[in-house]
């Protein structure tokens, strides 16, 4: 009968009280809880989102601290709530008597939240010693690169992907907890902006295959030099075993450093290395890219020679995984772009969606495959700042100026302050093209963004092109809907 029980428990729980208690290192808080019913069904860190059968997490944060809401996820349906050894002893007698109120809810007193949350995902992974893990991280392009492959993927095996950009400390943990019975690949991206970030999350999820798509400035202003972003984003190597494989871009300055002293084996990928059975074919513009995979001629719908680099490493990947040829070919012709990622969008202009994030490479790339494109009677560049790039946003956003001047366009909108310093930084240049409509905000609140879509509307016509191109915080994804209203779109 004992044993009948603790199945019932394992099967309708994530995880056994026991194996959530050890794997916390943690203690019940009171004398009240009744375990006899206990079970939690998903995991979250926003009061928001708790549902009946929750764990929730309440985050201590620089402006914000999550306890204040566990009442409110107590009274959502949280079954289990982590409660902070700092918060407990600040007010003792408020938790006691909440736990006391709430027998049927567990409250576990851990010494760091976070901490706790990480390990509890690390033990729920091991929950499933026959699942394949594959993980994807890099300066830019990681997100892309994982949709990739999953979609690669997903031809053969039953795969689960970090939903929307969870892939951080708290992310990929809460990502870990959708892992279900059924799934035979977990394919999770890994994000970070500080040092050891991604140390951290690759102990929860212990990749057994992974990629990097390149070293690049993202988050400079925070690690300091490319040498260190390099150093941070090979740790998700750091549990890949000899039965395992690194995938990494040839043509990046730092591959000989990503691939020294790793104990899986070593699979590069890119233009400049010999990869058996693939030959570009052409680059199609705003439709993408043709290439062969093994004789068969495959489109990737996405635009940009930097896409089809990121659907290199996802065939390496897939391959790895022994997908076969045709299966890799439908994989990558069913991509679908993903709002401010390369996304195409053509109505009444044809508008190339990149704002989900920014920095100074994906500038680059976005403006010179925009330069590059032909067909069109103006291009105009809405380019946004880059955020979190420290000491060296000044001249990171003269670069993107300069790199703008160079494109050909007929207009060019800078928003944000740090976009404006950069074109004070390049100012002789800026001033030297007379052809060039040039405009500049430093705020980027609805009325300025109200007055972009006016103006573009103005000097556009029907067979133009639009780059809008800048950091999330920039937000630039709000012109898209003043940019193509119905009317436009019909005339």
């Amino acid at each position: 009968m004992g044993e009948l029980a603790v199945k019932t428990e394992k099967e309708s729980s994530l995880l056994m009280l026991d194996e959530l208690l050890s794997s916390v290192k943690g203690s019940i808080i009171g004398d009240s809880f009744d375990s006899k019913n206990f079970s939690f069904l998903s995991v979250v860190t926003d009061s928001r989102n708790v549902v009946l059968k929750t764990l929730f997490v309440p985050l201590i944060g620089e402006f914000q601290d999550g306890h204040k809401y566990i009442p409110q996820a107590i009274e959502k349906g949280a079954s289990a709530v982590f409660v902070a050894k700092s918060a407990y002893f600040d007010d003792c007698e408020f938790f006691e008597n909440l736990a006391e109120k709430n027998p049927s809810v567990l409250f576990v007193l851990v010494k760091n939240t976070l901490t706790a949350l990480q390990n509890a995902a690390q033990r729920y992974v091991e929950n499933f010693p026959n699942l394949i893990r594959v993980s994807v991280t890099g300066s830019s392009g990681k997100t892309t690169t994982k949709e990739i492959a999953a979609s690669i993927l997903r031809q053969k095996y039953s795969v689960v992907c970090n939903k929307g950009n969870l892939n951080s400390e708290t992310g990929l943990p809460l990502s870990c907890f959708e892992i279900k019975k059924e799934h035979q690949v977990a394919l999770l991206e890994m994000g970070m902006n500080r040092k050891n970030e991604i140390e951290e999350i690759a102990r929860v999820f212990k990749p057994q295959f992974a990629a990097i798509t390149n070293i690049g400035t993202a988050h400079i202003g925070k690690l300091g030099s490319r040498k260190k972003i390099a150093k941070e984003k090979k740790k998700i190597f750091s549990y890949v075993k000899k039965t395992g494989a690194c995938v990494i871009p040839y043509g990046d300055d730092f591959a000989k450093f990503l691939s020294r002293g790793v104990k899986g084996r070593i699979v590069y990928y890119g233009d400049e290395c010999s990869m058996d059975g693939i030959e570009f074919v052409c680059d199609e513009g705003i439709d993408g890219s043709l290439f062969k995979v093994d004789g068969l001629l495959t489109r990737l719908p996405l635009p940009g020679k930097y896409n089809y680099l990121n659907a290199l490493a996802a065939v390496q990947l897939a391959r790895l995984l022994n997908v076969p040829c045709e299966l890799i070919k439908k994989g990558i012709e069913e991509v679908k772009p993903l709002g401010g990622r390369s996304n195409i969008l053509k109505g009444f202009y044809t508008i190339l969606d990149d704002c989900y994030n920014a920095n100074p490479d994906s500038m680059e790339k976005a403006v010179e495959f925009s330069t590059g494109l032909t067909g069109f009677e103006k291009k105009i560049f809405v380019l946004g700042s880059m955020l979190e790039l420290g000491e060296e946003s000044l001249q990171a956003h003269k670069a993107a100026v300069l790199v703008a001047f160079e494109g050909g366009a007929d207009m060019i909108v800078l928003v944000g302050k740090e976009m404006i310093a950069g074109l004070k930084e390049a100012e002789k240049i800026a001033s030297s093209n007379k052809n060039l409509r040039l405009i500049c905000f430093e705020e980027h609140d609805d009325a300025v963004i109200q007055k972009i879509a006016s103006l573009i509307k103005e000097f556009a016509s029907s067979k133009d092109f639009i780059l809008l191109k800048g950091s999330n915080g920039i937000g630039l994804g709000r012109l898209i809907p003043l940019l193509n209203v119905e009317g436009e779109k019909n005339a």
